[in-house]
Parts: C-alpha cells; structure tokens; sequence
C-alpha cells in the first residue's frame, strides 16, 4: 500500500492497540512516519508495539492501561511524554460491549460498559489535553462512537447510550478546545471483522431466531449499500485523513465509516 508519510513528526497515541480495529489503527499511523503509543489493558500489547516498530521503522511503545482507571490514564499519558516529549493526536478507540435483553442486562454490565467507551474517553482527554496543549500545534482527538450513535440496536441499551454519549463529548469538547486549536471528532464504524463481531454475531443471532454462526452477519453484509462489511483500514483512512493538517477545519463532527448503512 502507498504510504505518504504526512504523519511524519507526529505522536499519536490509540487506546484499545492490541489486537482488532486498534491495532489497524496503530500499524497505518505507524506506516505513515508517526511514532505510536499503544495503550490496552492486554499485556499483549507490548508485544504489539513490538512488532509494528519491526514492520514499520518508526518508534513505538506499548503501555498496559484499563481506561476506566484515572491512575492508569493518568501514567499513560505520562509515559508517552517521558518518551517522546509530546503528544499530537490522541485516539481514544477503546470499547466494549455485552448483548442482553433488559431483564438480564446486570448493572455491572450497563456500568462497565459505560465505563470503558464513554468515561474512559472523558478520562484520556482529561489527561492528554494538557500534553497536547503544551507540544503540538495542531492536536487532534478522536473518539470511537459507532453506528449505534446513530441509532440504538435491540438488546444494547448500555452500549448505544454510551456510543450517543460520545458524541455529546466530542461536541462539547470541540467547542472547548477550538480556541487551543484542537480539533474533537468522533468515527462511526458499521460491520468491521474483528473478534468484537463474532462475539455480536453469535449473542444476536442466538438472540434473534437461532442463527447459525455466521448467517446474522451475512444477512446484515447484504444489505450494506456497498456490499461488503469494513476492514480495519477503512477505518485507519478516516483517522489518517482527520488527523492531517488537511482537516484542520473540521471539529465536532461524527462521521459514519459504513459503506452506507447509515447516511446521515
């Protein structure tokens, strides 16, 4: 794939960078001359690090962080100044979700899932702005909300309300930090493969009429305008292109990377 190397000089730093749409995320900033903190609550992710650094010749450093967690943010953010002195763009890009009817749905399930992909958000940009303030002159944040902050899917209430939750952050953010010059916006992934996917494919297709694996997201796949689900790269492309200097005017905005599942 050509690469531009536009990220060159660049610090980026991508919650949830061990394995799935994160990791995608790290290895295209990577690839684009960037160096890249990743963070995740797997150890695995040190030895992500490892092997993008390997790949790709620029820099990284894997940190074991649980976002829910202000101590662990907090050294986090540390960690990447104490590396690389400075920080632009932070991708908050953790997330997790259970799928449950409403009499199942525990609380402990609605509040970590609200922990992890709304306050764990709130936390790392709590903890990076200062950084980004301090070192760069064209910060950027990122925040991973989804289709379900368009619209709330059955048995996910804790899920789609963290999602919409992400983008009342990112618009009261954008609006905070304009006059720093950095710029707030959220991605909307639809239908990516990753692990998360399975795991949806089987608790909804159980849930919705006991489908065989594999048969909810084939039916789901079908009707996407462009006919296929997306790939950690499309997802990666977006960020890329929102975290240039060629998106210096866009902030508070939520953009829908789905092969038009969503159109809004």
């Amino acid at each position: 794939m050509t690469t531009t190397q536009r990220m060159e000089n660049k610090v980026v730093a991508v919650t949830g960078a061990a394995a799935g749409i994160g990791r995608g995320i790290a290895d295209r900033f990577a690839a684009e001359g960037a160096a890249v903190v990743l963070a995740d609550r797997d150890d695995s992710v040190h030895q992500t690090a490892e092997e993008i650094a390997k790949t790709s010749g620029t820099q990284t450093l894997g940190v074991t962080c649980d976002v829910t967690s202000e101590a662990d943010v907090t050294a986090f953010i540390t960690a990447t100044e104490d590396r690389f002195g400075r920080l632009d763009v932070l991708i908050n890009n953790a997330g997790t979700i259970t799928i449950a009817p409403l009499q199942d749905l525990t609380l402990e399930a609605w509040n970590r899932v609200l922990a992890v992909n709304t306050t764990g958000a709130f936390l790392c940009a709590k903890a990076a702005v200062p950084l980004i303030r301090r070192t760069s002159t064209s910060g950027r944040i990122l925040n991973a909300a989804s289709g379900q902050a368009r619209q709330g899917f059955i048995y996910t209430p804790h899920y789609a309300a963290s999602k919409f939750g992400v983008i009342g952050l990112t618009q009261s953010l954008a609006k905070e930090l304009a006059k720093d010059q950095i710029t707030v916006n959220a991605y909307c992934p639809g239908i990516v493969g990753s692990d998360m996917w399975a795991y949806n494919d089987r608790e909804w297709g159980r849930l919705l009429g006991d489908y065989k694996p594999g048969e909810l997201m084939a039916k789901w796949i079908e009707d996407i305008p462009l006919g296929r689900a997306g790939t950690n790269d499309d997802v990666a492309h977006l960020l890329l292109f929102l975290a240039s200097d060629e998106a210096g005017y866009i902030t508070g905005q939520a953009v829908n990377v789905d092969g038009g599942m969503f159109m809004n």
